[in-house]
């Protein structure tokens, strides 16, 4: 199953993966004790247990491009426009709208 790294301010704050069942959230311990540290939005607040999806989390979903920028996007990196978890990892690295940015994790 994939899984990626959720940044907040270019802090680690936690680990989205795909699951059997559709997709977890999980905050780091460190980030959660961390002095100053923000729920990466409303609706997924801070908290030690994981967070739980059928489909991606709508805040996730919200990072992603649409319209013809989704399409070029999917050309040029050879993405499946359906496969939502793949296009957040492949795009949502860097230059995404607010303080979250979504790194893929690499397998073990």
């Amino acid at each position: 199953m994939r899984k990626a790294i959720v940044y907040y301010a270019g802090s680690p704050a936690g680990r989205l993966e795909e699951t059997p069942d559709g997709y977890a959230f999980s905050y780091y311990p460190a980030y959660l004790v961390s002095p100053g540290s923000r729920s990466i939005s409303a609706t997924l607040p801070k908290r030690t247990e994981p967070h739980a999806s059928r489909t991606l989390f709508p805040f996730f979903h919200g990072l992603l491009a649409e319209g013809v920028l989704k399409e070029t996007q999917c050309r040029k990196l050879k993405l499946d426009e359906n496969d939502h978890f793949g296009r957040l990892i492949k795009t949502a690295h860097c230059d995404t709208i607010g303080a979250v940015t979504v790194v893929e994790e690499p397998e073990t």
